[in-house]
């Protein structure tokens, strides 16, 4: 013989009073001997506690109901923390990402691209805004060449002084030994050395044009290599 199917119960809350009392009381011990036969068959703790419409306190533990609720919080918060500080990790994340969206699209929109979405209020800012920014570029530039021209003027009198040095050097060195060069020797003069470089015994005679144009007594000689 078939035993036939058990009617399914629809699982919704019971009107009737008395009866949602009976089906508490039967389904509570059900589930209280499920819980502690699965203790047994597999050797775990459990907790069960629970509360009755009226209010009052049901539970049933597979050793104590507090060390099983403590060893629960003891998991959970240390969960807990780990989850909010992922949470936190993921909202930096997303704020950092949307701070450089946000820069990425003012360069843009500074070198002339994704201009599509602005106002006339917004291109005016960005307008006034790149402005300024060429007006300090342009000041920047314009210190950085008046520095390198007031250092090439600086070099240039540091030359200078420096070559005025020289030839005051070479001045005395020649006065003191009597020879005066070339760069030194009036044209008049030259061409009376050049004479005596021709005909040596006329820069030697009485009365001779060398004294005459020198005005001195000091002998200029003509230096040059061989």
């Amino acid at each position: 013989m078939v035993k036939p199917a058990s009617k399914k119960i629809k699982i919704e809350k019971i009107d009737n009073l008395p009866a949602r009392q009976v089906t508490y009381s039967k389904r509570r011990r059900g589930l209280l001997k499920k819980a502690r036969e699965l203790s047994v068959l597999c050797d775990c703790e459990f907790s069960v506690i629970i509360f009755s419409a009226t209010g009052k306190l049901c539970e049933s533990s597979s050793s104590s109901t507090k060390d099983v609720i403590t060893r629960y919080e003891s998991q959970t918060g240390d969960e807990g923390n780990l989850d909010q500080s992922s949470l936190d990790l993921q909202h930096d994340c997303i704020k950092l990402s949307n701070e450089i969206a946000d820069k990425s699209r003012v360069l843009r929109q500074m070198n002339g691209e994704d201009l599509e979405g602005l106002n006339i209020d917004e291109l005016q800012r960005l307008e006034t805004k790149i402005e300024g920014s060429l007006n300090r570029v342009l000041q920047t530039k314009e210190e950085n060449i008046i520095g390198e021209i007031l250092a090439l003027e600086a070099k240039g009198a540091e030359l200078e002084l420096a070559n005025n040095q020289l030839r005051q050097e070479i001045r005395m060195l020649s006065n003191g030994n009597g020879v005066a060069f070339k760069s030194d020797i009036s044209p008049a003069e030259e061409g009376l050395v050049s004479e005596c470089d021709t005909y040596p015994s006329s820069c030697f005679s009485s009365g001779s044009s060398l004294d005459h144009v020198s005005g001195g007594d000091t002998l200029f000689l003509k230096l040059g290599l061989p």
